[in-house]
């Protein structure tokens, strides 16, 4: 048995810059989601106060639709009864 370690390599690399890319998207959304000016892990005390802008809940809504729309194109290749 050999292996073809140039797409071994070529799947392992895609792989990983996919799951780093998908981390980073999900974490801008949960970031855009939090309240204007808080570091992180500051949680305010009164959060129907710190609502973030409407543009910011698009931004967010938008990362995690990427994040689903990935998911499920993943499945979808996976899953061989889908295609």
């Amino acid at each position: 048995m050999t292996l073809n370690w140039s797409s071994l390599g070529e799947v392992a690399l895609i792989g990983v810059a996919a799951t780093v890319g998908i981390v980073a998207v999900f974490s801008l959304g949960v970031r855009a989601l939090a309240p204007p000016g808080a570091p992180f892990g500051d949680t305010p005390a009164d959060s129907e106060t710190h609502r973030p802008a409407p543009l910011m809940k698009a931004v967010a809504a938008l990362c995690f639709t990427a994040c689903a729309a990935v998911i499920a194109y993943g499945l979808y290749l996976m899953v061989p009864a889908l295609h």
